[in-house]
């Protein structure tokens, strides 16, 4: 259901190398940024979506859970569930949904 993707992170720095990070059919990518501290308030996506953290930290909490992401984490979630997100420091992500 939920998933954190570490690719970008684990992946080394030899020669030339790419790869696949999602297989998705997206519609459409946001850029957001926060401020830390700031909220994003409670909403849900119309789609599957995939955040991907460029910089800094957050805590996206959906479900009852809390997931902690880290700079260069990939997390994917189901369309339609009420979610909300805090920055932890000044952070800036792509939604691509």
């Amino acid at each position: 259901m939920y998933k954190i993707i570490d690719s970008i992170n684990i992946t080394e720095f030899k020669g030339l190398k790419a790869g696949k990070l999602l297989d998705v059919n997206a519609k459409e990518i946001l850029t957001i940024s926060l401020e830390k501290a700031a909220l994003f308030p409670k909403h849900s996506s119309p789609r599957d979506a995939s955040l991907i953290l460029l910089e800094g930290n957050i805590v996206f909490h959906i479900n009852n859970q809390e997931f902690e992401l880290k700079k260069h984490q990939v997390f994917c979630f189901p369309k339609e569930e009420e979610h909300w997100v805090k920055a932890v420091e000044n952070s800036k992500f792509l939604i691509i949904r």
